[in-house]
C-alpha cells in the first residue's frame, strides 16, 4: 500500500488526530500558536487563516470573488487553511472510521472537489491543496486501491496525523 503519511509520529513536528477534532484546538495547543478571530499565528505573527465550511465563502466576498457565478454548488470543507507564505489553500477533510460505510465512496471525491475548489481560487491565484486525515480504519487491505487512486489524482493523505511543514506552517522549536 502506498502511504503518503504516517500515523502518531512527532509530536512536535505536526497534529496528531484521534477521532474527530478541531484543527485549530490542535494548532493552539502547539508552543509559540495562537488562534484569535480563525487567525492563525506563530510568535505573534500571522501565518494562516481558517476558513472552514462558511468562512472560505466569506472570504471570497471580501477579494470580491462572487462563487456562484463559478460554481453551481457550494462546497463545505471540514477545515480549509490559507497559508499565507505560500499562497495555498489546504482543504483538509478528517475522516475516522470505525464500521464500513459511506465515508469508503466520499474518499473517491478528492479529485473533483479539489478541481472545484482550484477553480473557485483560480480569480485569486491561490494554489489548492486537498488532503484526508484518516484513521487507521483505512490502512486495511481493501482500501488498498481507492488509497493509490488518492494519490494518483493529486490529493494527499496521512493517518491521523499532518505534517506542519507539509502545509507550510512553522515547526515549533
Amino acid at each position: 500500500m502506498k502511504e503518503n503519511g504516517f500515523g502518531g509520529g512527532n509530536t512536535m513536528t505536526g497534529l496528531n488526530f484521534e477521532k474527530e477534532i478541531d484543527i485549530l484546538e490542535l494548532l493552539k495547543s502547539k508552543k509559540g500558536y495562537e488562534v484569535k478571530n480563525s487567525i492563525i499565528y506563530y510568535e505573534k505573527k500571522e501565518v494562516a487563516k481558517s476558513l472552514k465550511k462558511n468562512g472560505l465563502y466569506k472570504y471570497l466576498e471580501t477579494r470580491g470573488v462572487d462563487y456562484k457565478k463559478i460554481l453551481s454548488k457550494k462546497l463545505l470543507p471540514d477545515e480549509a487553511l490559507y497559508v499565507v507564505t505560500n499562497n495555498t489553500l489546504f482543504v483538509i477533510e478528517v475522516k475516522f472510521q470505525k464500521v464500513a460505510g459511506s465515508v469508503d465512496e466520499k474518499l473517491q471525491t478528492c479529485d473533483f472537489k479539489r478541481k472545484q475548489y482550484a477553480k473557485l481560487l483560480a480569480p485569486l491565484n491561490i494554489e489548492v491543496e486537498y488532503i484526508y486525515i484518516l484513521s487507521d480504519w483505512f490502512r486495511k487491505p481493501g482500501y488498498k486501491d481507492v488509497l493509490d487512486y488518492i494519490i494518483s489524482v493529486g490529493c494527499q493523505y496521512y493517518f491521523k496525523y499532518l505534517p506542519l511543514q507539509k502545509l507550510g506552517l512553522p515547526v515549533p522549536k
